[in-house]
């Protein structure tokens, strides 16, 4: 009985460790770059990640560790564990970089963890699903626009990673609004326009635009919105500045309105 109940375990491991290995393809243009995120469970976060490049589990071999090397070649690897999420960025990338490589966690005396298997396509003409920049900023309260230019077909999504997908015109993410458009641009190109509204600073994260089989990572970073600075200019010899501010206070049977003025004379001396 304990031997059938091991066995069980063990298929049942090897089931979970093959269902979590959903392969996202990504097609990159020759000579470009990708960073690609890996997110990980927060037991994880002392861990070794690393990247590994090879069809089969049992023969990927180490690219990129975070703890050495952190880079080779054209490949590096940063891990934020504050966000639980590890990235590797491939620039200059070339056809014999086409392969299938994984995002893995190392587990020591024990069966390392994979989190994401990618397969990576590098072709000398336009990709097929493409991104002009995968960095997008916005502000808190605002919105931001990102452009997946596709030539491919199959259903349109748009997904925050490790977390739910709008794939209608029209949806929300963690509350936030998100619009999806088809359309065509200047060039000819098909594009599904993505504008998030309503920006929240929970709203920093890495999202993905798909099309069909096709998928492009793109990171949202949102931040706090700025008061403006005013500069005040000074005349040769003499400025006079007035500052006027309006308060109102409510009272039980009427609203009394209260102005203040203040003035000031500076006088600049040569």
């Amino acid at each position: 009985h304990m031997a059938l109940h091991l066995s069980l375990l063990q298929l049942l491991f090897i089931f979970c460790r093959v269902s979590a290995g959903k392969v996202r393809t990504v097609s990159v243009q020759t000579g470009g770059s990708i960073t690609f995120p890996c997110s990980y469970d927060q037991y994880y976060i002392n861990h070794v990640k690393y990247w590994c490049k090879g069809l089969g589990w049992d023969v990927c071999s180490y690219v990129v560790r975070t703890d050495h090397p952190k880079s080779s070649g054209k490949t590096s690897i940063s891990d934020d564990i504050n966000k639980r999420i590890f990235t590797v960025t491939m620039t200059n990338l070339t056809s014999w970089d086409s392969n299938t490589y994984r995002c893995v966690v190392e587990i020591n005396r024990g069966t390392d963890i994979m989190i994401q298997r990618f397969y990576l396509s590098v072709t000398p003409g336009t990709p097929e699903l493409y991104v002009e920049q995968q960095e997008v900023t916005g502000v808190e309260g605002g919105s931001v626009t990102v452009c997946c230019y596709y030539s491919n077909s199959g259903d349109m999504k748009w997904c925050r990673m490790g977390g739910n997908c709008v794939n209608e015109y029209s949806g929300t993410l963690n509350g936030t609004s998100v619009t999806l458009n088809r359309t065509s641009d200047a060039n000819n190109r098909t594009v599904l326009t993505v504008t998030m509204s309503g920006l929240k600073m929970e709203n920093t994260d890495w999202y993905w635009c798909r099309v069909g089989k096709l998928e492009m990572p793109v990171h949202i970073t949102v931040s706090q919105q700025t008061v403006p600075f005013i500069s005040l200019q000074s005349a040769d010899s003499e400025q006079d500045m007035t500052y006027s501010t309006v308060t109102h206070t409510r009272e039980t049977a009427q609203q009394v309105q209260t102005e203040y003025n203040w003035s000031w004379s500076v006088e600049i001396l040569d």
